[in-house]
């Protein structure tokens, strides 16, 4: 597995417009980027720092992932997200090496990224996502 850099920390809140303006007036760095995810059931609004960024998100339905995260564990880091090389590989290795998985496959999600979920039971209690650019020709 070759992880190039922390992609993002992805944060659950419960108002995004509300988030976004704290964001920006605590770092002084705009939003650059708002996108919805409907299959996922969220809304997402980026900020970068260095060559990492945040990820607030927004549950668009209560039963979603993250109005579900919200509900039981309240408003704050929902996972980190680490950028590598060839996701299907990486995958089948974290795999062989006995984590758990939520996604079998990559799917799509925000940014133009695949990503994949790790199981916080596998992974100390924390929410691990692994992105590769959809981009990149390998």
């Amino acid at each position: 597995m070759i992880i190039s850099n922390i992609e993002h920390i992805g944060i659950a809140v419960k108002n995004l417009k509300e988030a976004i303006k704290m964001y920006e007036d605590l770092f002084g760095l705009p939003c650059y980027n708002i996108e919805e995810i409907s299959d996922q059931k969220i809304r997402t609004a980026f900020f970068r720092i260095g060559q990492t960024k945040i990820e607030l998100l927004e549950s668009t339905d209560p039963e979603g992932p993250i109005g579900k995260f919200i509900e039981k564990k309240g408003e704050g880091v929902h996972h980190i997200a680490f950028a590598v090389e060839n996701l299907a590989d990486t995958l089948r290795e974290v795999e062989a090496k006995g984590f758990q998985l939520i996604d079998k496959h990559p799917r799509p999600g925000a940014e133009g990224l695949n990503i994949v979920f790790l199981h916080p039971k596998s992974t100390g209690g924390v929410l691990l996502e692994l992105c590769e650019d959809r981009l990149i020709k390998k």
